[in-house]
């Protein structure tokens, strides 16, 4: 998959700058499809040209003029086919620290716990995060009532795989704190 169908999903939520698809994709799309602020600016002008979106420039007084993008007829049908189709790989895995976990027999197990409570720190704040966009969007309604009444359901639901992610990631992290403090107990 490209970005380009990250991209085409980030703008079904409607119109939006450049700047603001990159705030939106940091906390919707970013933790398991990462881009830079330039990859989707790049990627926006090339669905521009593609005739995938639309783009208006916004005049502005005090600062520069800004270009608001919009998802065409063309580029609502391109997402809805790619919707359909199958993933075309399995998800797969690719995190340094699990390398680095592989090799850690041997080494400063102080070394190891310092780069397990990093990922936890990360992973706290990636989940605050979400959980503050969930209560956004739950704006005080159960789970159940935002679900049965809502236009759209695919930004909540990624969402919830984005929760169970960094839910898994620091279940993870604990226990890998645990067997080290036995291991060093024991040695």
């Amino acid at each position: 998959m490209s970005l380009k169908y990250a991209v085409l999903a980030a703008l079904l939520e409607g119109e939006a700058s450049g700047y603001e698809l990159s705030k939106s994709f940091d906390v919707s799309l970013a933790n398991f499809w990462p881009a830079t602020p330039q990859q989707l600016y790049r990627e926006l002008e090339r669905l521009a040209q593609d005739g995938l979106v639309q783009a208006r420039t916004v005049q502005q007084e005090r600062r520069p003029n800004k270009r608001m993008f919009t998802l065409t007829e063309a580029g609502r049908a391109e997402l809805a086919a790619f919707a359909a189709e199958p993933p075309k790989r399995p998800t797969a895995v690719r995190d340094e620290l699990l390398i680095k976990m592989q090799a850690m027999d041997g080494g400063d197990p102080e070394v190891t716990r310092a780069l397990i409570e990093e990922r936890m720190g990360w992973a706290r704040g990636k989940l605050d995060r979400y959980r503050r966009v969930r209560r956004r969007l739950l704006g005080g309604r159960t789970e159940e009532e935002y679900l049965s009444s809502t236009d759209r359901v695919g930004p909540y639901l990624t969402l919830m795989a984005g929760i169970g992610f960094e839910e898994e990631n620091l279940r993870w992290c604990e226990r890998v704190l645990a067997v080290l403090a036995q291991r060093v107990a024991l040695g």
